[in-house]
């Protein structure tokens, strides 16, 4: 019989759970191996998440230092879209003086540098764009692992999901979503009594919701662009693709604070589970004869 709680793995007790969803996992092989006292260093690893490992096991893996990297790369893609904002729109007023005044001739000097500015900060925004999504995919994929230690119960999609459901046409526009929800209900931190909390996804839904805007207004600014042929529609379209870039410049910046948000729960989640799991060694015991 499954668990009536997950749906997933075989019952063990007499109420139809789970050993995840009962709270009787086995502790983890040699005892706990994480720190129990003393502040960990800003460098290492965070309180009771461990460092190396593969897959879900025991314990979690610490997501600090690939948010950090994350958070740096999103910084990048902001910059690359303020860029070629300004080269686009800078290639937009020529075409407009073209659109107002026929006799001028764009194809010249200013013209060509223009064109040769926006091509450039289109190819720094795209490698910028590629190197993020790559490293918030590894991210993304980590929290989830860490997901499934704290809270396998909550998750409605498999850990493979957090990098395949974002190559999937159209189910990209909601697997991630899903796998995220997911990632967000697991690392809520729990009451001090062991009690479920819940923390609103405010953060969850404006950065999904940003990202898609974005995505979408995109393709609408490049289908624009690309069907564009005379002076006033290409000036147009080039008005277009520079609101879609400031939409993605919000995305970006979404996804710092959800970023932000997931790392600095797992964390705390992390350190409660470290705190019920390894046993008060500071205790005192009972005083020889």
């Amino acid at each position: 019989m499954l668990c009536t709680r997950c749906r997933i793995r075989t019952a063990v007790t007499d109420e139809g759970l789970c050993t995840f969803c009962s709270g009787t996992r086995p502790p983890p092989p040699g005892g706990a191996t994480a720190p129990v006292s003393g502040a960990a260093p800003r460098s290492g690893p965070a309180p009771g998440i461990e460092p190396g490992g593969r897959g879900a096991g025991a314990w979690p893996r610490s997501p600090v230092g690939l948010s950090r990297a994350v958070i740096a790369l999103l910084g990048c893609v902001i910059a690359s879209d303020l860029f070629v904002i300004g080269a686009g729109l800078h290639l937009r007023g020529l075409w407009e003086g073209l659109a107002a005044d026929e006799s001028l001739n764009i194809y010249t000097d200013p013209g060509l540098r223009a064109q040769e500015m926006y091509d450039r900060a289109g190819s720094v925004q795209t490698a910028a764009f590629l190197a993020t999504g790559v490293l918030f995919i590894i991210w993304f994929h980590r929290t989830r692992r860490n997901a499934e230690v704290f809270e396998s119960g909550v998750q409605r999609m498999g850990p493979g999901w957090a990098v395949g459901g974002w190559f999937v046409p159209i189910a990209n526009l909601w697997f991630p979503y899903r796998v995220a929800s997911g990632i967000w209900e697991a690392s809520v931190r729990l009451h001090p009594d062991g009690g479920w909390r819940t923390v609103p996804k405010t953060v969850l839904n404006l950065w999904w919701g940003g990202w898609i805007v974005s995505v979408l207004a995109s393709r609408i600014a490049v289908s624009q662009w690309d069907r564009a042929r005379e002076p006033e529609q290409i000036s147009d379209a080039a008005a277009l693709v520079a609101a879609a870039d400031a939409l993605d410049a919000v995305a970006a910046v979404l996804a710092i604070v959800f970023v932000r948000a997931v790392t600095r729960m797992q964390v705390e989640r992390a350190g409660t589970r470290q705190a019920a799991t390894v046993p008060e060694r500071a205790a005192p015991g009972p005083t020889a004869p």
